[in-house]
């Protein structure tokens, strides 16, 4: 398991999990979350758990002090505005610094023609691992069915001193937008995605992972470049294994796939928190 907090993350950390939550620090603000994976006891006290400014209790945030304005963290050169949103997210997911990493790292060593290379992130979110390749070098075509969603991240490249020419903002379904940029020729040298469980497109298209990843898969074969870079897949499901994902991309991509799990190391602890799976293949 891929352990994020040893990356380099120094605004984020994960203090405590135990009896369906996690406490974490984002900043100087400290928040209580719900986590059905954590089926585990609290290794810290009462007192360090009661010492928080919120909470979200299941169904709505409670605040015992107000939220900092602006709630701002970075993760090396990437930056995220934070605001406390009505499904328990503040608009960041702190182990992805894992794979913000390995996008920039395939990046830059290729710093010949980096300048020069397109990349794909699709279901894009707040903009995380947009950042992390435009930071690299990279152009980013950053595609989301969500308006507030394409805005929160377009606020994050601003603070992150991202040249507006860098990045190209589509609000669109994902595979309607794959779709036509298969029609159209277009070509990525990297391709990130990131799809939810379940979703609805700008349109009301519905998204089901497991019968519509393997097709958005597929379909992302007709535009990757004729010596593509690499191709990242995330996922948040307990109904899928990171293998099946990998057997998936390997098949559509080839060899060199690797595909692990994410995960959160607690503050003083070797416990960590799994967070997420991922598939990755590379052309090196």
């Amino acid at each position: 398991m891929k352990n994020t907090n040893a990356n380099g993350w120094i605004d984020y950390e994960l203090l405590d999990s135990g009896d369906g939550k996690k406490l974490e620090r984002f900043g100087l603000y400290t928040v209580i979350r719900p986590d059905p994976r954590v089926i585990w006891k609290r290794r810290l006290s009462d007192k360090v758990w009661g010492d928080i400014q919120a909470e979200y209790t299941g169904e709505k945030w409670e605040f015992k002090s107000p939220i900092p304005l602006p709630w701002r963290i970075d993760y090396k050169k990437i930056r995220f505005e934070l605001k406390p949103t009505e499904f328990k997210h503040v608009g960041v997911f702190p182990e992805q610094a894992e794979n913000w990493d390995w996008i920039t790292e395939q990046i830059t060593n290729n710093k010949s023609q980096n300048s020069n290379l397109n990349i794909l992130n699709l279901f894009a979110y707040t903009g995380g691992a947009t950042m992390a390749a435009a930071l690299a070098g990279a152009k980013v075509t950053h595609v989301d069915a969500s308006r507030p969603a394409m805005m929160w991240a377009s606020e994050n490249a601003k603070l992150a001193g991202i040249d507006k020419d860098r990045v190209r903002w589509i609000q669109e379904d994902a595979m309607k937008f794959v779709k036509r940029e298969a029609r159209r020729g277009m070509k990525y040298d990297g391709i990130i995605m990131d799809p939810p469980r379940f979703g609805r497109g700008a349109s009301g298209e519905v998204w089901k992972l497991e019968d519509d990843l393997p097709k958005i898969v597929w379909a992302c074969k007709e535009i990757v470049s004729e010596s593509p870079l690499f191709f990242l897949i995330n996922a948040y499901t307990a109904d899928l294994s990171h293998v099946a994902i990998k057997n998936l991309l390997t098949e559509v991509m080839g060899e060199h796939t690797e595909s692990g799990e994410l995960g959160l190391k607690e503050t003083g602890s070797e416990r960590v928190l799994p967070a997420g799976i991922y598939a990755r293949w590379s052309l090196a």
